[in-house]
Parts: C-alpha cells; sequence; structure tokens
C-alpha cells in the first residue's frame, strides 16, 4: 500500500487507560518497598514521568521508593532494594499470581479499559495512513490489550527489550522502517502521553533532519478526571517536551486532523 504519512502509537494511557492497572501497581509497589509509610498519588508519580527519565514503570517504583527514603534522611547507599524482587511484586500485581500465562492473568490488567476500538485503526488504514506501536510495556502486556482485548491481528509493535528505552528514537524508527523498508520518507506522527514520548520525537527529528517528525500529545484519563486546571498544566507540559498538539483522546486524531497536524508542523519548519 502506497501510504500518505505514518501514524504511530504509545500504549499506556493512549491506547489503554493504566491509572487503575500500571499506575496502582506502581504506588503499590512504592508502598511496599517503604514498608506502608508511602504512598504516591497521581501527581506525584506524573511529577516523576515530567522529568523525561521514568518511562519504566519499574525503574519509577525504584526511583520513588529511593527518593521517600532520601526525604526522611537516609542516603542511597543505606537502602537496599533487591530490583529483580521489586519487579517480580509488581507483576504479580499487575498481572497476578500466574506471570507467564495470559490466559490465567487476574491482576489490574484484566480490569483496564480500552481506549480505542479496532475500527479507528480501519478508518486509518483506508485513509492510507499507515500506523504502529512503541511502547515501553513488555511485549506480553502491550499484545494481551492489542489482539486480546482490541482484536488486532498481529499488529506492528515495538515493545520493551525490543529496543532502547525512550526517549532513545531507535524503536519508533524500527516502527518507521518496518511499513516504509525502501519507501519515500512520509510524515510520521507519535501519539503519546508522556513527557519522554515527546522527547522521543524531537530526538528523532534530530538525528534523521531530513524527515518530519510531529508529536501527538494525548491526555490520559486521570489527568481528564482531574479537572480543566490540571489538563491544562499536563497540556503545556506536553506542549514544552515537543508536542504539536495536544488532544483529549487518541480517537480524536482523525485523518483530518492527522492533515491539520502535519500542515501546522510544516508550516513551523524554518
Amino acid at each position: 500500500m502506497t501510504f500518505q504519512a505514518i501514524a504511530v502509537f504509545d500504549i499506556d494511557g493512549v491506547i489503554r487507560d493504566v491509572s487503575g492497572s500500571y499506575r496502582r501497581a506502581l504506588a503499590d509497589t512504592v508502598e511496599h518497598f517503604t514498608q506502608g509509610a508511602y504512598r504516591p498519588t497521581p501527581a506525584a508519580i506524573d511529577a516523576l514521568k515530567g522529568e523525561g527519565t521514568w518511562n519504566n514503570d519499574w525503574e519509577a517504583s525504584q526511583e520513588l521508593t529511593y527518593r521517600y527514603f532520601e526525604r526522611v534522611g537516609q542516603a542511597r547507599s543505606q537502602v537496599t532494594i533487591d530490583y529483580d524482587t521489586l519487579v517480580d511484586f509488581f507483576q504479580r500485581q499487575y498481572r497476578g499470581p500466574v506471570l507467564e500465562d495470559p490466559a490465567q492473568w487476574t491482576g489490574y490488567i484484566a480490569q483496564e479499559p480500552v481506549l480505542v476500538e479496532a475500527t479507528y485503526f480501519q478508518t486509518l488504514s483506508e485513509a492510507k495512513i499507515g500506523w504502529g506501536f512503541f511502547s515501553g510495556a513488555t511485549r506480553g502486556s502491550a499484545a494481551y490489550i492489542l489482539e486480546r482485548r482490541i482484536g488486532l491481528t498481529s499488529p506492528l509493535l515495538v515493545a520493551m527489550h525490543d529496543a532502547p528505552g525512550k526517549p532513545d528514537p531507535t524503536g519508533l524508527f524500527q516502527v518507521v522502517d518496518e511499513l516504509l523498508p525502501s519507501g519515500p520518507s512520509l510524515p510520521v506522527l507519535y501519539a503519546g502521553d508522556t513527557v519522554a514520548d515527546m522527547q522521543t520525537i524531537r530526538q528523532a527529528q534530530t538525528q534523521r533532519p531530513e524527515g518530519v517528525w510531529i508529536g501527538i500529545g494525548i491526555l490520559p484519563p486521570h489527568v481528564i478526571q482531574a479537572g480543566e486546571t490540571y489538563a491544562k498544566t499536563y497540556t503545556a507540559r506536553l506542549q514544552t517536551a515537543g508536542a504539536t498538539i495536544v488532544l483529549p483522546t487518541v480517537q480524536s486524531l482523525t485523518p483530518a486532523q492527522i492533515a491539520a497536524a502535519i500542515e501546522l508542523a510544516v508550516q513551523g519548519e524554518p
């Protein structure tokens, strides 16, 4: 198929609502490893992710745990956190006690609200917009939501361990190169909900300046639910990080909106 543009999607906070799953597991993990002394709020998690470094929720859990102990006067060197044990605890909260078999997952993942339907991607295909996914989620978790919950068939996916973590754009390039192995350069949009997602687009532009790379900020559900003031603050954070536009839902990124975002990005080039 000859494409007119490429749209690549983050998954957590964009394709699925993780406020009651990944983020809940993150808060559970910090609470557990601080012996119940501290449970981070959604705003505290957003603030950490707003630094642009903590896209991996296992690492974010560890970092918030360390920062708690620093606030109460303990140096990191005095705190022992076994990372593998932390990851195992997190995964058991998120997936349930049977970690490897998606058919038996009973953890928070089983209740994640889906934010988009398969027909949305059909609409993109009909508009000659190629699409795929670049996510920091594990492949099992990402495939679970895309295939089992949404019903996509073998979607193009670059997940954790397939590429370096964001904001490194390698995974984004892998998706684009799979869709356009030898074709012409086309505008590429990356839809994400974090500062790291928008920084990924900026780094893509730096590394492949011949292309048109467009950051599309998506407000995750917990931000919308927090009210207009917080939504405006979060929107500004994404725009500062590189978002060309910020939308309330991923389904707002229609083919017409994609065309408008491309025109806006091209007009903004020097």
